[in-house]
């Protein structure tokens, strides 16, 4: 899907707090994946979003949560007055715009589905996907650039931000993100912390990183599938998703030349 035009100031500001709502199952920026299909601001400071999905039936808590993500991204510019998230061409498009408008909450909207439930769980589930996912990222850096298991796994906080991967395009793009989540949900906070954790914050030892990292690597790839499947379904849906050529594609899993990421590949940028 392409990019909406984004005129003014203002706009680009919003666009830019879009890039950090992301797809909740693939950890990707919704801009990046073309979801955002108009952003328009009023001289009034109202913000309008339209956005869309792969396909007409993409889960309802999935919608939910993007469009959660979208909102309270669009709200936080001082100036922004009120903001409105359409979701254009989805099943449950008029249940999860209500909601998200009316400021309701997801068990409220579909009473129905959820037997009383919420999303804590859907959302702790998937924070913890994208936290694994981004370490993946620049534990394959630091191992690119020669580091042993010994000092990988005992790196402070402070070490890990003053770390330099500027050669190894996916670390560097991931290690903020990965900072992100590790320090916001306060599996470290101190410098004298480490820096690589499990999501229950215990320390990885340096026996078992490589195990570690081969469960990150089916998580990876698992998260990578489906994004080759959204971006498929995308483009016969929509007949106008940009690829940028680094991407792994459906055919690719089916044919098995899904290979491991290239952190230490200067080319490889994706991120």
């Amino acid at each position: 899907m392409p990019v909406p035009q984004i005129r003014g100031a203002q706009a680009r500001e919003v666009w830019r707090r879009l890039s950090a709502v992301t797809d909740p199952e693939l950890d990707e920026p919704i801009t990046d994946m073309g979801f955002v299909e108009r952003l328009e601001v009023s001289r009034s400071g109202e913000v309008e979003i339209d956005f869309r999905l792969p396909t007409y039936w993409c889960s309802p808590n999935f919608a939910f949560l993007m469009a959660d993500g979208i909102r309270k991204a669009a709200m936080t510019p001082a100036w922004v007055q009120k903001v409105r998230v359409q979701l254009q061409d989805h099943c449950f498009a008029d249940k999860v715009n209500d909601g998200i408008n009316g400021q309701q909450p997801f068990e409220a909207i579909f009473a129905a589905l959820t037997e009383g439930g919420n999303l804590d769980e859907v959302r702790e589930t998937f924070r913890e996907k994208a936290f694994l996912r981004r370490q993946e990222a620049v534990l394959q850096g630091l191992r690119a650039m020669g580091w042993t298991a010994g000092q990988i796994t005992t790196l402070t906080l402070a070490e890990f931000d003053a770390l330099n991967l500027s050669g190894h395009a996916e670390a560097a793009a991931q290690k903020p993100r990965y900072r992100e989540i590790l320090v916001g949900d306060g599996l470290a906070l101190l410098p004298e912390d480490w820096a690589f954790v499990t999501w229950r914050g215990d320390p990885i030892v340096a026996e078992d990183l490589q195990d570690h990292l081969m469960r990150l690597r089916a998580l990876r790839i698992n998260m990578e599938f489906n994004g080759a499947m959204c971006r498929g379904l995308a483009a016969a849906r929509y007949k106008e998703v940009v690829r940028n050529g680094e991407e792994p594609e459906l055919i690719d899993f089916i044919l098995g030349r899904v290979p491991p990421r290239a952190c230490g590949d200067s080319q490889s940028s994706r991120g």
